[in-house]
């Protein structure tokens, strides 16, 4: 909401003084506001950082962190690569690619999810469990997702005739009324899921060979650079938001919903426990929490350059990622898996 209310007295005099302070109103003394600009909506995947600020792990690494909730209509990346946010997260990997592709100054330092969530859905009644399973079948997908379906089917060798794609929205109710054969979304989404009646079909993205990221942290270069305390810091605390909410997964729940009071807080939890399954492997386990592997974004690259998204060129993998964050927090981020 703007704030336009006329104030008198003391309330404006507090008014006066908050101007005067970072956009975080009255954070402590000598604590730095960091603005994170998401690319969606707040929800369940964003329980790391609410977990870290609701109990005090950014307070404890000088920071005040604001959530800056993303939309269909905001451009995340354009935002922080202009400098009005010093952090980003996207809800997927190619977004960065892309980005570097075209020459915007940002990179990776850090992925939330291991492997991504994203699935195609079916029913047992026309079942869709390998690729192959796709050929004469309706492949209901969001209009930014075609581009998934595609890599996939390059990947398998299926020819893009073979398949028909229909656009659609967020409801699977194309789903249950037969109007496509597949539905696609992640499997985070509990609520939407249950709403089927029936355990669907799944054939997960990552598991038929297309190996993208999901809820990667990105900061322009020269926030890296120049401000890398101030990063680490943050990437130590969210750490210590997603190890508590693997450990404790009912309470976190509840400060999500203390953050976020028109949330459903048995829907949340649900769909928390799942999204906890992509935090932590094996990769966690030896390398920390938010640790990523060079050689899937570079598989990634390759792979969209054979799909020829790069309008500008293939980017190099220098331009996307950067170890230099998690190699500073190697010892403070909690390895789990």
């Amino acid at each position: 909401m703007r704030r336009r209310t006329l104030l008198t007295g003391a309330a404006a005099t507090a008014a006066a003084a908050a101007n005067l302070l970072p956009s975080g109103g009255f954070a402590q003394a000598k604590t730095q506001t960091v603005n994170m600009q998401l690319g969606w909506l707040a929800s369940n995947n964003n329980i790391g950082e609410v977990v870290a600020s609701q109990l005090g792990y950014f307070e404890e690494e000088k920071l005040h962190v604001v959530i800056q909730p993303g939309g269909p209509s905001i451009d995340g990346v354009a935002i922080v690569a202009s400098g009005r946010c010093e952090i980003g997260q996207v809800s997927s990997s190619p977004s960065l690619m892309l980005a570097a592709s075209q020459k915007i100054p940002v990179k990776c330092f850090a992925t939330a999810l291991q492997q991504h969530p994203y699935t195609f859905f079916s029913l047992e009644k026309k079942p869709i469990r390998t690729p192959k399973d796709m050929v004469g079948k309706k492949i209901g997908i969001q209009a930014t997702g075609k581009i998934l379906l595609t890599a996939l089917l390059k990947k398998h060798n299926i020819p893009e005739k073979d398949v028909e794609v229909v656009v659609v929205g967020a409801d699977f109710t194309p789903l249950l009324t037969g109007q496509v054969d597949a539905f696609t979304g992640w499997l985070t989404s509990t609520t939407a899921i249950k709403a089927l009646g029936q355990p669907p079909v799944t054939l997960r993205l990552w598991d038929a060979g297309v190996q993208l990221y999901a809820l990667p942290l990105y900061a322009t270069k020269d926030t890296l650079e120049k401000k890398g305390p101030m990063v680490a810091g943050f990437l130590k605390a969210m750490a210590k938001g997603y190890a508590y909410a693997q450990k404790e997964p009912e309470k976190s729940a509840d400060l999500l919903i203390k953050a976020y009071p028109n949330f459903k807080r048995d829907d949340e939890l649900e769909g928390l426990k799942v999204l906890l399954k992509f935090a932590f492997n094996d990769n966690t386990k030896a390398n920390g929490w938010g640790a990523f592997d060079a050689k899937v974004w570079q598989d990634q690259i390759t792979l969209y350059d054979e799909l020829k998204q790069f309008t500008a060129g293939a980017p190099k993998l220098d331009d996307v990622i950067t170890s230099a964050i998690l190699d500073q927090t190697k010892d403070v981020r909690p390895k789990l898996g």
